[in-house]
């Protein structure tokens, strides 16, 4: 057993030596800071440069308002510092960018006060590295979102970053803590906790060429170049077509024409008359099958997707919602699992439909819904508040889903097949 894994040890060691070295991080040359007020001075110093950069770069802001949040002890700002030593604690001098954000942590998102760079350094890029600089630190913190209020000069930016207009974060974690801003318009980005978004560029581009690698080992694409296609073309393959006399099988008996529509037929001879087609391993059916009836089938499954993700924010934004959202901690319920087999909740549905292949239907996704509401009466019993809120639930959810839906699923419960205890 030792010899065994000596040598497992061994040959882990030789691959891992065997990979190239990985390129520097340019992000490790930046110098950065998470500023808070704790009253230190280097911080006040640093904190009186940020208020400064946002009056100058956001005019439109009302300078006591930037000052209140700068300062204030709930806020905490990612500056980033001048590497020239002269301007170390400087104050306007040293910082050339900064983001002002406030956390919930207990809601695992922030919202983004103030974002701004000094105009000498825009050309340089810092507008990125900052918002890639504060994903990876918002990780540290547990942050599944940022979420702002962008005005009309700021949208652009805010989308290279990745934030969307589309908000997806259930309304009722936010509503209540953030203020709604006239003139701005919402803004949300999903922060993947393991993404490393310093390295995204080098990321992709490593993807890029992994891919190509494999299939350059395959390809013959490289290797065999066929002469270009005459001008007459089209009409030619519609005139003639032998597709048969070079040994391509056709469904239904040799007939094309009962396989597809007539226009996905006529594009399926033309693509398989084109010289190394055929070669490269295509058939009539692989290419009837990625036309009209695949993009019916993805643009189903994307409406599917975007009903179900609406469904669980309409229900997220009740207020007597607010015990379904997350999962029941199990350390402070310690009986929980005792009583509840299987459990279920509006973030793990969230999850499952971002998946996007676990709900097949909007049936499946009701038959949760009313597990979540069994388990909460049977966990709490009638007369408590819980329960109260679970009978609430069960009426909502006969008024935003199909009454098809509801019977179907009722019905099934009924019989044993669908639904939870």
């Amino acid at each position: 057993d030792a010899t065994q894994s000596n040598n497992t040890s061994a040959k882990q060691q030789s691959s891992s030596s065997s990979l190239p070295p990985r390129p520097p991080n340019p992000y490790d040359a930046i110098k950065k800071a998470i500023v808070i007020n704790d009253n230190s001075r280097q911080n006040l110093i640093r904190l009186i440069g940020l208020k400064s950069l946002f009056a100058k770069q956001l005019p439109k802001m009302p300078k006591d308002y930037i000052a209140r949040l700068v300062f204030d002890r709930r806020h905490k700002s990612l500056a980033l510092l001048s590497s020239d030593p002269n301007k170390k604690d400087c104050g306007d001098d040293e910082i050339i960018g900064g983001i002002c954000y406030r956390a919930y942590p207990e809601m695992r998102f922030a919202e983004i006060a103030f974002c701004a760079v000094s105009a000498s350094q825009q050309v340089k890029g810092y507008g990125t590295k900052l918002m890639n600089l504060l994903k990876m630190h918002a990780v540290t913190e547990g942050i599944e979102y940022f979420i702002t209020y962008a005005d009309n000069y700021a949208i652009g930016y805010f989308k290279k970053q990745g934030f969307t207009k589309a908000v997806q974060m259930p309304k009722g974690r936010y509503q209540g803590l953030i203020k709604d801003y006239d003139g701005g318009t919402i803004m949300e980005c999903y922060v993947h906790p393991s993404i490393d978004f310093t390295r995204v560029p080098e990321t992709i581009a490593a993807q890029r060429e992994f891919v190509l690698k494999r299939v350059r080992a395959t390809s013959k694409s490289d290797k065999v170049i066929y002469p270009p296609l005459p001008s007459d073309f089209a009409d030619a393959v519609g005139n003639t077509l032998p597709l048969s006399s070079r040994g391509i099988l056709l469904p239904n008996n040799g007939s094309l024409s009962g396989s597809s529509s007539n226009v996905d037929t006529r594009s399926a001879e033309r693509s398989l008359a084109i010289p190394g087609v055929v070669e490269a391993g295509w058939t009539v059916s692989d290419l009837l099958s990625i036309t009209r009836g695949t993009k019916d089938a993805d643009l189903k499954k994307h409406q599917l997707k975007g009903e179900l993700m609406s469904l669980v924010n309409k229900v997220s934004d009740q207020q007597f919602s607010w015990c379904f959202r997350d999962p029941v901690n199990t350390e402070e319920v310690k009986d929980y699992l005792d009583v509840i087999d299987d459990p279920i909740d509006l973030r793990t549905m969230e999850k499952r439909i971002r998946k996007g292949d676990w709900y097949k239907n909007k049936h499946m996704l009701y038959s949760d819904m009313m597990r979540m509401v069994n388990n909460c009466k049977m966990y709490n019993g009638e007369g408590s508040t819980y329960y109260d809120y679970a009978v609430s639930l069960e009426k909502y959810l006969t008024s935003i889903f199909p009454k098809r839906v509801t019977a179907a699923v009722a019905a099934a419960t009924v019989e044993g097949g669908v639904g939870g205890s």
